[in-house]
């Protein structure tokens, strides 16, 4: 019973090989149709954990920008109830 519940989310995961995705099939179509090849970007957020890297960082930096300023956050949110 186990194997038949989960035969349909294996065919779902050998289909999902197939399809690409839309910077593959739809940008790339229409940049060769108007004569623009696709370059390498400034910054490849692709190798490793770059983007992961970016996205702590800013999440950090919003962090203390809370966290200094939620005085001031709080006394207006305060300030307009009355």
């Amino acid at each position: 019973m186990l194997v038949t519940c989960n035969l349909p989310l294996a065919a779902s995961v050998i289909a999902a090989d197939k399809w690409s995705g839309v910077d593959e099939s739809v940008v790339n179509k229409y940049a060769k149709e108007h004569g623009r090849e696709a370059k390498e970007p400034l910054i490849n957020t692709d190798q490793g954990d770059l983007l992961l890297f970016v996205f702590l960082l800013a999440g950090t930096i919003g962090g203390f920008m809370a966290g200094y300023y939620w005085r001031v956050l709080i006394e207006k949110k305060n300030r307009d109830r009355e």
